[in-house]
């Protein structure tokens, strides 16, 4: 704990009380003076977003910290999270002043805003809103580079030894009539985000565009030093602010939130092995509670779970009202996801430091901003949007009369969401071979888990085939109908109501719809899918000694009872086909 200066008094009410008079009437003044005068407010746009970046700052927003100034921080991080959202992605015109606070609005519990630490005559102290500085500075500092015309811009009165305060790089902050405003002749695009460790702030114009003759800053005489810790370090215990402070903000070092959605039996083994005393988990309701066996993780002793329940049951509403198949259902989908994220950033506490989510709520929460300033790993569940749709366009070309193969793409902006996300994002944990595979290094290949083996039963009569999907393209529908139609001699079983309509490729074979324990009396499963995320009666079939014939990008595990084919493709699927129902005998030596 640091010393303070004997010279320095102790704070009182008294003083703190003075101080809101104070403040309150320069922000009246301040008020007054801009009425019909004030800045606008800028809306993002995507015009400069290819432009080049004239000017780029980064900060740390950690350091080592002990347990008592953790808290302070970790507000502080939160505020920076909130208000980085107001800036991102703006774009001003040409002579457009970019004012601050008219850009952010005032900083409220309300707003989602937390105690962080600000600089207040001569302490760190607690404050909602607390720690924006950093972001008015860099922003400031951006705006030096860029050769933006500085309109109004103030430093603080004291600095903080080595700080940037020391080259008069800082640019303090209070709402409202402490502000930082600059413009341009040219128009010019502001990006403002977090990383696990950094705030970044860029500007982007057209190169060399925004330079101007703006004076060079000169470093301030004389520091005046301040504290090196906070109110929660501060040795200054007779203080009015350092009992509250410790109070409501306890010591701590931080906790893992695990955001998850659906339950997959290796994502909930991996959660539980990696979760530790005092993290989260937050999942879409109670699945024992409410009979979903979808929603049933298993968190270990220790462990708070919280609950997004509202959202979840109206996602679940909407979806009985919604068609099997098609744009509306997808769009609907994503619809209910983005709530449940919505769900899950209110709830995060500012102290969470790392986060593990499941990859459909991913891109929700990337745009959420709630990523920021944590490391986070994903639950790799299935291909990313845009190489999911470029699978999609591939099938489509090899057929074009299907009817679903075309019929939803996601909106540029989730894609690009998302493949954001994955870029930042630290381990990528799946046991999707083929998903493995396409990520590399950064993947995290986790082992399938193999249900129970069922009894098996053979019948008399025809070879049988279980096709463990709906009759669509995606699943390989069109290949396995024409391999078929090549002469093999089987009855063939389909899962699910979903078709092609018009295009239905099973049109004129042996088949009818059957159902999951038809799998007993299977001669092979087969699954010629070109997506496949999640080939549950696949590793059942192969559990039970069921032969299984499917692509690579199926991800199955390497089992002695399963052919991969290398991809969809009709003559190779028949042969195989054939070579699993007939199989050559055993040639003996003698």
């Amino acid at each position: 704990m640091h010393q303070h200066s004997p010279e320095r008094e102790t704070p009182h009410r008294w003083q703190a009380l003075a101080f809101q008079v104070k403040i309150r009437l320069f922000q009246l003044l301040r008020g007054f003076a801009e009425i019909g005068r004030r800045p606008p407010a800028y809306g993002r746009a995507r015009a400069l977003i290819d432009s080049s970046v004239v000017a780029e700052k980064r900060s740390p927003l950690w350091r080592e910290l002990r347990p008592q100034e953790f808290p302070l921080t970790a507000g502080k991080v939160e505020n920076l999270r909130l208000a980085a959202r107001a800036f991102h992605g703006l774009e001003i015109p040409p002579g457009g002043v970019m004012s601050f606070w008219r850009q952010l609005g005032r900083t409220t519990r309300r707003k989602g805003y937390h105690s962080g630490r600000e600089l207040r005559e001569g302490c760190i102290v607690p404050a909602i809103g607390g720690g924006l500085c950093q972001l008015s500075g860099l922003l400031y500092q951006a705006a030096l580079d860029a050769g933006l015309e500085i309109i109004e811009r103030h430093g603080h009165s004291r600095v903080v030894p080595g700080s940037q305060a020391e080259q008069d790089l800082d640019a303090t902050v209070f709402w409202n009539y402490v502000d930082l405003r600059f413009r341009s002749h040219l128009p010019w695009r502001i990006e403002t985000e977090l990383t696990a460790t950094e705030l970044v702030v860029r500007i982007r114009a057209i190169s060399g565009a925004l330079a101007q003759e703006t004076p060079a800053p000169s470093p301030l005489s004389t520091p005046r030093a301040l504290p090196s810790g906070d109110c929660l370090t501060c040795s200054m215990t007779g203080c009015f602010r350092h009992p509250s402070a410790v109070k409501e903000n306890a010591p701590a070092l931080g906790h893992s939130a695990f955001l998850l959605d659906a339950r997959w039996p290796e994502f909930d083994r991996w959660c539980a092995e990696h979760s530790r005393p005092g993290d989260r988990w937050f999942t879409p309701m109670d699945g024992r509670k409410w009979r979903k066996p979808n929603y049933q993780w298993s968190a270990p002793v220790g462990i708070a779970v919280r609950q997004a329940t509202f959202a979840a049951l109206r996602r679940s509403w909407n979806q009985r009202r919604l068609p099997a198949q098609g744009a509306r259902r997808q769009q609907a989908l994503i619809r209910g996801e983005a709530e449940i994220a919505r769900a899950y950033a209110r709830m995060l506490d500012p102290k969470c430091r790392h986060v593990v989510v499941s990859q459909n709520l991913l891109p929700h929460l990337w745009r959420l901003g709630v990523l920021g300033g944590r490391s986070f790993d994903v639950l790799l569940e299935r291909w990313p949007m845009e190489e999911l749709q470029r699978l999609l366009d591939h099938a489509k070309a090899a057929h074009p009369q299907s009817t679903t193969l075309g019929d939803f793409r996601a909106d540029e902006g989730l894609l690009r969401a998302e493949r954001e996300a994955l870029a930042a994002a630290g381990r990528l944990i799946t046991p999707h071979l083929a998903l493995a595979a396409h990520f590399g290094p950064r993947a995290w290949l986790i082992r399938w888990e193999m249900p129970a083996p069922m009894p098996l039963f053979a019948t008399a009569g025809r070879p049988s085939l279980l096709f463990p999907a709906s009759r669509l393209g995606r699943k390989g529908a069109f290949e396995l109908a024409d391999a078929l139609k090549s002469g093999i001699d089987a009855e063939l079983r389909f899962l699910g109501a979903a078709d092609e309509g018009i295009a239905d490729p099973f049109v004129g074979l042996d088949c009818c719809r059957g159902k999951a324990s038809d799998l007993a009396s299977a001669s092979a499963l087969v699954l010629p899918a070109w997506i496949e995320h999640q080939p549950r009666l696949a590793l059942l079939a192969l559990a039970s000694g069921v032969p299984v014939i499917a692509t690579e990008d199926c991800g199955l595990p390497p089992h002695e009872m399963l052919h991969v084919l290398a991809a969809p493709n009709a003559a190779a699927l028949a042969a195989v086909i054939r070579s699993v129902l007939h199989p050559s005998p055993s040639v003996c030596v003698a």
